[in-house]
């Protein structure tokens, strides 16, 4: 069942809103009649629709268009500072789910939209506030958090059984052989359909996959070796050559 939520944004062109979930907590399906940036100040945030999951690490964000229908999976304890934007507000916000960088000037914004009041005057200090987060959100950097999900039945099931048990061996060849198709034709369907090469597509889940365990507080050796990674060192390279840190640093600063 899908609910849907509806702001007035008669006097502003967004509305802030602050929520503290914790570790376990969920929201079903449901879907918004404005854009929605969602900000995790900390924990990890997993966003389920229709054309796939998205993964928010802390100190990032989700944006999700206007009517677009999702459910949320919390983990740890996050602290999430959520804009509520009205679709009209600019010709030029984003079209598409994705996971954005929040700058640290947007967090600043964000976190001072809160205490506004709802109505003010034009040319006043909080409309330019308000004007200043819409130009921040149009030029936010897209990040590789997206598990895109395949169109065909066989395509969805094999990814269903990657998400079910990330750390068992998934090579293409193995992977096309369950499937009943050559190498070659299994790779060309996947990024047909995905956009991602078949082992971009099980990098990626796995990375996400981390990000939730860390986030639970797993050593990152235990993270590493249950994902199919052979040693610490290997995982720590891959996640630092996608974050830009080690994953005990990244954590330890989201």
């Amino acid at each position: 069942m899908t609910t849907t939520s509806t702001f007035t944004f008669t006097h502003r062109p967004l509305v802030p809103f602050a929520h503290d979930y914790v570790h376990g907590d969920s929201e079903p399906w449901h879907e918004h009649d404005c854009a929605q940036l969602l900000h995790a100040l900390s924990g990890v945030v997993r966003v389920d629709t229709a054309s796939g999951c998205w993964v928010v690490p802390p100190g990032r964000g989700v944006w999700l268009p206007a009517g677009t229908r999702h459910s949320l999976r919390i983990t740890g304890n996050v602290a999430a500072r959520t804009l509520f934007i009205d679709p009209l507000a600019r010709a030029d916000l984003p079209a598409a789910c994705q996971i954005v960088q929040i700058s640290p000037l947007l967090r600043e914004l964000i976190l001072a939209s809160l205490a506004l009041p709802e109505s003010y005057s034009p040319g006043s200090r909080d409309e330019r506030v308000y004007e200043l987060i819409l130009d921040e959100i149009r030029i936010m950097p897209v990040l590789p958090f997206h598990l895109p999900e395949p169109e065909s039945a066989p395509l969805r099931h094999l990814c269903q059984q990657i998400r079910q048990s990330p750390g068992d061996r998934w090579n293409s060849l193995q992977a096309a052989s369950s499937l009943g198709m050559s190498e070659r034709t299994m790779n060309r369907h996947f990024q047909q359909q995905t956009g991602l090469r078949y082992f971009e597509w099980l990098r990626r889940a796995r990375l996400l996959e981390a990000l939730v365990r860390l986030a639970q507080g797993q050593p990152v050796l235990r993270v590493a070796l249950e994902l199919g990674y052979g040693s610490h060192s290997a995982f720590t390279a891959m996640f630092r050559r996608v974050m830009g840190v080690s994953p005990s640093d990244y954590f330890k600063n989201g």
